[in-house]
């Protein structure tokens, strides 16, 4: 059998074949002007390198692996993601079916439902302070808020122990 495809199919194939490369040197030529643009700012020192690096810095830390033990640390990473995302979702399934199963949980839960679902995902994270460590350090949350802070617990627990019914002045209250 033999395989006949007409010329305007072949201009067709052609024609689409040569936009997909155009589109992909496009890209790539976006990429390029884009690090070189980067470089060029923090070679100048328009933008801090401090903070924003440069690809050469970049490039170097990638050649020299052994010497930061950046492996080690991207694996860390990598570990630490997949472990928090499974456990998050078996969690999830789990309170998931547990709601399903029972419509009166279900309406108990529903309106803090609601309310977690709203709040910005930012806040509901604790801070790293809440880790068991937290006996000795101080709130330092740096403008981010946290729903939970085992200081404010702390100076809690010590507001209740040490009250004494009266204010700053002596006064009875």
């Amino acid at each position: 059998m033999i395989n006949t495809v007409s010329n305007e199919r072949q201009k067709y194939l052609k024609n689409k074949k040569r936009k997909s490369h155009l589109v992909l040197i496009t890209q790539v030529g976006i990429l390029i002007v884009f690090l070189a643009l980067w470089e060029f700012l923090a070679q100048k020192e328009i933008i801090d390198s401090f903070i924003t690096s440069s690809p050469s810095r970049i490039l170097n830390v990638f050649i020299n692996f052994s010497e930061n033990e950046l492996l080690k640390h991207i694996g860390v990473t990598v570990y630490e993601t997949v472990v928090g995302f499974l456990i998050g979702t078996g969690l999830g399934i789990i309170i998931a079916i547990i709601l399903w199963w029972s419509n009166f949980l279900a309406r108990v839960a529903e309106p803090y439902l609601v309310v977690l679902n709203s709040l910005p995902k930012v806040a509901l994270r604790t801070s790293y302070n809440n880790l068991g460590r937290c006996r000795h350090t101080c709130n330092n949350s740096y403008g981010s808020s946290y729903i939970i802070s085992c200081n404010n617990f702390r100076e809690l627990k010590w507001v209740l122990k040490n009250r004494s019914g009266s204010n700053k002045n002596g006064k009875n209250i």
